[in-house]
């Protein structure tokens, strides 16, 4: 402790890079700092801490972490705490740049497996970003003591050793509730649960808090109402349960359709307390799909949606720099087959039409010989049959589907009904005339093994794999562009994908052995035995990550312009 002060006053009013003589371990009354990384500019990426505090002198006794869902949520607690405190602290300390920012990654709506927080059989290990002061490029060394010995010490002593049984035991019940509902849906053939009174729409197009006035509270139709029983309550949570098949979401323009399947999408991440949104819950391997305009493919065979075409073109192995939008939204959902989908959530208005209908009239003007395009109508309900995948598929103008659909749910001012018999007697009654053209089978899904050379970090002389905000990361000399993976719901996750790219290219996991679906579980058994940090190439501190789906990752990897394949 007092070797940094010593060091900090020795090099005040030096040059910028000084600072880095600070780097190292310090022991402090309450806890141990370890400065792993220190910024080479006032207006660089902030520096890299870690203060590292014994558990036995908090009250997170084992209890509380002896399962991964409680575990991931008591980090996720103290996360936002230390959180609220920075922020509460009065005055950032002035300088150049990033000078005096003390900061955290902090955690939204959605409780995410992260790397600021991590807890230990022995200690709690919290990763900090801190812009060393400097007036100019001069070091303040005055005001990097202030932070190092008066506010950081001030955060942990009122964040972390502050904390009480009664803040940790709603959030620990909660996760354990969450975890026992999705748990029941595994065991149910559920896709999705709802609750009632769960309130889905948010505060804004741009927040993901909830919306306070005027929102609907939500409640089933009585007839798929379910009851589950979960613990630290006496009574069972009813809501509405979807099951595995195919459901549709019908009902007029901004009647809450969209909204409701924005929840599910929502649902595959664990919700905090007062969401409004905490109990719905989505099975893990639900994928929203969408029309992606000029998206690349890498030797995808689309074949079971697209057939050969014009002048012979073959969609086995097709691979494209320009996609359009049937082609785009085929290719992504057999990508997210090899990647393990159970559902796929897809919403009319960001799909392809003629991707998803083919109806009568048409059919007869076009003969099935001069069109390639399969309408997914034709197999969604083979999609079902032979690989297990379930939809869940809004639709506002596509009365077709009722004929091939197991659930319709109306959505009449946000009030859910189902009205399946309804839908199955119009069906009857009003024949679409349309014939089936999807073959007897859904069709062969061919894996794919990237070669080696799809990833190549270096731009220049330095390798660079860094995210620019959540919907791009900079990979060598591309952009990767994820604009349309609606399930990304973090800038940290985006993070933590450049890092899985980079740790896969220098590790040399593409070999040309090894298909997408093995990399993937190669990354996560990475990830669930080593921790999430354990793809960083930092020293100590792991940097800003959050966990990312399989799905996500495969997605980011399927748009890297650069991915080469071949298929098994």
């Amino acid at each position: 402790m007092e070797a940094l002060r010593q060091r900090l006053r020795a090099i005040d009013q030096k040059g910028y890079k000084a600072y880095k003589a600070i780097e190292g371990e310090y022991s402090f009354p309450a806890f141990t700092l370890a400065i792993d990384h220190v910024q080479g500019d006032p207006f660089a990426e902030p520096s890299k801490i870690q203060v590292i505090v014994p558990r036995v002198k908090t009250v997170l006794t084992s209890e509380w972490t002896n399962t991964k869902p409680r575990r991931v949520r008591c980090e996720d607690v103290l996360a936002r705490r230390v959180h609220h405190e920075l922020r509460q602290w009065p005055a950032r300390a002035r300088g150049s740049g990033k000078s005096g920012l003390v900061s955290i990654d902090a955690p939204g709506q959605k409780v995410l497996e992260r790397t600021a927080v991590c807890i230990t059989d022995e200690t709690i290990a919290i990763c900090l970003s801190v812009g060393l002061p400097a007036n100019g490029r001069r070091i303040l060394a005055k005001e990097a003591e202030s932070i190092f010995f008066q506010q950081i010490p001030a955060v942990i002593e009122r964040a972390v050793y502050g904390l009480r049984e009664e803040e940790i035991r709603p959030a620990v019940e909660l996760a354990d509730q969450q975890h026992a509902i999705r748990r029941y849906l595994h065991e149910r053939g559920l896709v999705a649960f709802v609750a009632n009174g769960a309130i889905l729409p948010r505060e804004s197009g741009v927040s993901d808090k909830p919306l306070r006035k005027g929102a609907v509270p939500f409640q089933s139709p009585p007839e798929l109402e379910v009851a589950i029983p979960v613990p630290h309550r006496a009574e069972p949570i009813k809501g509405m349960g979807i099951r595995k098949g195919i459901t549709l979401i019908v009902g007029g323009g901004y009647h809450g359709k969209s909204t409701l399947l924005q929840a599910l999408e929502h649902g595959v991440y664990d919700h905090i307390a007062g969401d409004g949104r905490e109990f719905v819950i989505t099975d893990s391997g639900a994928v929203k799909i969408r029309a992606e305009d000029g998206r690349s493919v890498a030797n995808v065979d689309i074949s079971p949606f697209i057939g050969t075409l014009p002048y012979g073109k073959e969609t086995t192995r097709f691979s494209t720099e320009n996609a359009s939008g049937s082609t785009s939204q085929a290719a992504s959902m057999i990508e997210m087959i090899e990647a393990g989908a159970s559902a796929f959530l897809i919403d009319e208005d960001t799909s392809a039409t003629n991707l998803f209908m083919r109806d009568a009239r048409m059919q007869a003007l076009i003969a099935k010989e001069a069109e390639p395009i399969t309408p997914y109508i034709d197999k969604a309900r083979q999609l079902f049959h032979d690989y297990g995948i379930s939809t869940v598929l809004v639709v506002g103008g596509l009365g077709d589907y009722f004929e091939i659909a197991d659930c319709v749910i109306k959505l009449e001012q946000y009030v859910p009904s189902d009205v399946t018999s309804e839908a199955k007697q119009i069906a009857a009654k009003m024949p679409s005339g349309r014939k089936a053209e999807g073959g007897v089978s859904f069709g062969r899904i061919r894996e794919r093994i990237p070669l080696p050379e799809s990833l190549n970090s270096q731009k220049g002389k330095k390798a660079k794999a860094v995210a620019r905000g959540r919907h791009v990361i900079q990979y060598g000399l591309t952009d990767v562009l994820l604009y349309a993976l609606e399930q990304l719901v973090d800038d940290s996750q985006t993070r933590a994908i450049a890092a899985a790219f980079l740790y896969m290219e220098r590790k040399g996991w593409l070999d040309g052995t090894k298909t997408v679906r093995q990399l993937l579980d190669a990354i996560e058994e990475r990830w669930d035995q080593h921790g999430l940090g354990s793809i960083s190439f930092r020293n100590g501190h792991p940097g800003e990550f959050a966990r990312p789906r399989r799905f996500e990752l495969a997605a980011a990897l399927n748009r890297l312009r650069t991915l080469r394949c071949r298929q098994c």
